[in-house]
């Protein structure tokens, strides 16, 4: 009888993802698998794509280490070690792992780890691979830093609205083109912010009713899309290398919350210094003076927005609309003669978020009455911990008979709760 196996495959770049190398290792997997006395179900084929070795937090490798928790196979097949993990240490830890729940880890592309002679060389093939991906990514920034400091536009993330890139051949070097038809409407959204005095919202709503067609040619005009392009240094002339850097994840949002709290990626994009950037030159479509009005009336609305709000509530971020399933995020309705009122409004009723008008017809709640009632029920449950239990009971009932991504979920919940209350 074939032995009860999961399958892993990990791709880190975009790059690698284009030349389908996930795809390939999982075929290979699965013939290995066929050869070998396998039996992996469909469900048990676990991908992630995009997501770097060096870290643990990835959704697929999340999901095959509950079901080895869960005693629910008898092995798991990886390509080769640095698939499963980058850092040797982070590979000996999910071997150790696998082993204290009974499951055999085999790798395609390393020998086995029968002998001590065997285990040594996975050892070093796990250093060897830390620290190729240590030297690739130090010679990597190196080498665009010194390309951006000799004007090569090639270092940097394709071309803006407005400009088309254009790759280098053998006489000439890479180079943005103008691309007419949309630097003009570029310098008419600059000409709507700085002198007709249009907001974000008024610029987007305008670009969507004269139907002026997006990048793709697909999709709708967004708020975050002109709000780039107002401010991009590339259309005064001077395109950027190096704005941005990655930084520890600051915020957890209501998805990662309701995914247990672990966001697949411990990282976040920030802004680097004004100072530190790296200066290319290219074509300009906008003056400096008019690039400047931008960035100075950008920053007042920054600092003056009324939407700008650091007001914390009893439930932000966690409700949702039951009707249409989006988020509801707070609002103030103006002065009363009592003070100002606040609201939970449904994102779902903006007609500017949404390209044929709001999805949903429910109207806003009073955050003082709606966080009264929440609070007098989390009351009553702390007062009558059975209503928790009998709870925490019957979704583990149902945790038992879900397949294993909702299990997964499930046992999270499940667990926090219990971490929460103290049962």
């Amino acid at each position: 009888m074939d032995k009860p196996a999961a399958i892993y495959a990990r791709v880190s770049s975009d790059q690698q993802k284009e030349k389908h190398t996930i795809q390939s290792q999982t075929a290979a997997l699965v013939q290995y698998a066929k050869t070998h006395g396998y039996a992996v179900a469909p469900s048990w084929q676990f991908q992630d794509e995009g997501y770097s070795g060096a870290t643990l937090l990835r959704p697929g490798l999340e999901a095959m280490r509950d079901l080895s928790a869960a005693g629910q196979i008898a092995a798991i097949l990886v390509y080769s070690p640095d698939r499963l993990s980058r850092k040797y240490a982070y590979q000996v830890l999910l071997a150790e792992e696998f082993a204290r729940c009974g499951v055999e880890l085999v790798f395609l592309q390393s020998p086995s780890t029968a002998t001590a002679e065997d285990q040594l060389l996975v050892q070093f093939q796990g250093m060897i691979a830390e620290y190729e991906r240590a030297q690739i990514v130090e010679r990597s920034r190196r080498g665009k830093r010194h390309r951006a400091q000799q004007g090569s536009i090639n270092v940097l993330c394709g071309a803006p609205y407005g400009y088309r890139y254009i790759k280098k051949t053998d006489t000439s070097a890479a180079y943005y083109q103008v691309v007419a038809a949309e630097a003009d409407i570029a310098r008419t959204i600059f000409d709507w912010y700085t002198r007709t005095g249009l907001s974000i919202g008024a610029i987007t709503r305008e670009l969507n009713h004269r139907q002026i067609p997006t990048r793709s040619g697909n999709g709708r005009w967004e708020r975050s899309t002109v709000w780039a392009i107002l401010r991009n240094p590339a259309y005064s002339g001077r395109a950027c290398f190096g704005k941005t850097e990655r930084r520890e994840r600051q915020r957890i949002t209501r998805r990662i919350r309701q995914r247990g709290g672990l966001p697949p990626r411990q990282s976040a994009v920030g802004d680097r210094p004004r100072q530190e950037w790296i200066e290319i030159p290219v074509p300009a479509l906008v003056s400096e003076q008019t690039f400047a009005l931008a960035q100075e009336q950008l920053q007042k609305n920054k600092q003056f927005a009324s939407r700008r709000t650091i007001r914390p509530t009893l439930l932000q971020g966690l409700l949702v609309c039951q009707q249409c399933g989006y988020a509801l995020s707070g609002a103030s309705g103006g002065r009363k003669p009592h003070g100002i009122l606040y609201y939970y409004r449904c994102i779902g009723s903006d007609s500017w978020r949404h390209l044929h008008g709001p999805v949903c017809q429910n109207r806003p709640l009073r955050q003082d009455y709606l966080d009264e009632l929440i609070w007098r029920e989390i009351l009553r449950l702390l007062q009558d911990p059975t209503l928790m239990q009998n709870e925490i009971q019957r979704r583990m009932q149902e945790a038992e008979k879900a397949d294993p991504l909702r299990q997964r979920e499930q046992l999270r919940w499940i667990r926090l709760s219990g971490q929460v209350f103290g049962f």
